[in-house]
């Protein structure tokens, strides 16, 4: 979170990727940075435990969702 603020406050578009086990506390922390609406994107959760394929596949069910959070 706190390298997307870093890349933001430079006016490099970035976007926040996390397990959905941390939406509280992403929220809290953007909130806290002062930057409440700082774009994120969720995955399932857990990732710890997931095998390479389960990762692949989380990561290829968000990409269009990063994308259009970094152009919108």
């Amino acid at each position: 979170m706190h390298d997307v603020f870093f890349l933001e406050i430079n006016s490099i578009p970035s976007v926040f990727v996390a397990s959905t086990e941390f939406v509280t506390a992403a929220d809290a922390q953007s909130s806290a940075l002062g930057m409440p609406g700082m774009r994120r994107v969720y995955v399932p959760h857990p990732i710890q435990e997931a095998t390479d394929e389960e990762v692949w596949a989380k990561a290829d069910g968000c990409f269009d969702e990063v994308v259009r959070a970094l152009v919108d």
